[in-house]
């Protein structure tokens, strides 16, 4: 998606460890515009799939996850990464590591949100390693979900993360796919 990567140029900040920063539409500011548009072209990539809902991973997925949902007018269910007191014992649990926070979350899902059969489009921020997706499969699964396909925001092919989910039968689809960061800058590849 030419908007994205132009974006990405613009506003993004290659950091150490194979790190892009894009805190100021994304992951920290959202542009409510830019991510209807990411909603508009993951509704377009998946056209030709039944989509029951959209299930995402708090906190970054939540704003491409929900303009995604809305346009295809589905719900839009995010994992959470700790419990809170409103959520009774029954849910779906699964172990995700964070790639830049180098710490392991446990995220979850209340079991009554995800019914047995029903259509899921992952959508995520970044996959890098594929760690978050990897977590929202194994949920998808406890819950006997079909997942359709994945949508990445951002895809660090350069990680194994997007290998991952393709290597697993997933139909994958990334805005924006970036092989390197060679020398402090954002090289893009056309793999999805």
């Amino acid at each position: 998606m030419k908007l994205l990567e132009d974006r990405i140029k613009k506003d993004g900040e290659v950091l150490d460890g194979d790190v892009l920063k894009i805190n100021s539409f994304l992951n920290h500011q959202v542009d409510p515009q830019l991510m209807m548009q990411c909603g508009e072209e993951f509704k377009r990539l998946f056209a030709d799939q039944k989509i029951d809902k959209v299930l995402t991973c708090e906190a970054s997925g939540i704003a491409p996850g929900v303009m995604t949902a809305y346009v295809l007018d589905v719900p839009m269910v995010f994992a959470r990464k700790k419990k809170p007191s409103t959520l009774n014992d029954a849910v779906y649990w699964a172990d995700v590591f964070s790639y830049t926070k180098k710490v392991n979350n446990k995220i979850c899902v209340e079991e009554k949100l995800l019914h047995k059969g029903e259509n899921l489009l992952i959508i995520d921020d970044f996959v890098a390693q594929g760690e978050a997706v990897k977590g929202m499969v194994n949920i998808a699964k406890q819950a006997e979900c079909n997942i359709v396909g994945v949508g990445a925001v951002v895809a660090k092919t350069f990680q194994g993360g997007s290998d991952w989910v393709k290597q697993h039968g997933l139909h994958f689809e990334a805005l924006a796919s970036i092989d390197s960061f060679k020398d402090g800058q954002v090289h893009f590849g056309k793999e999805n």
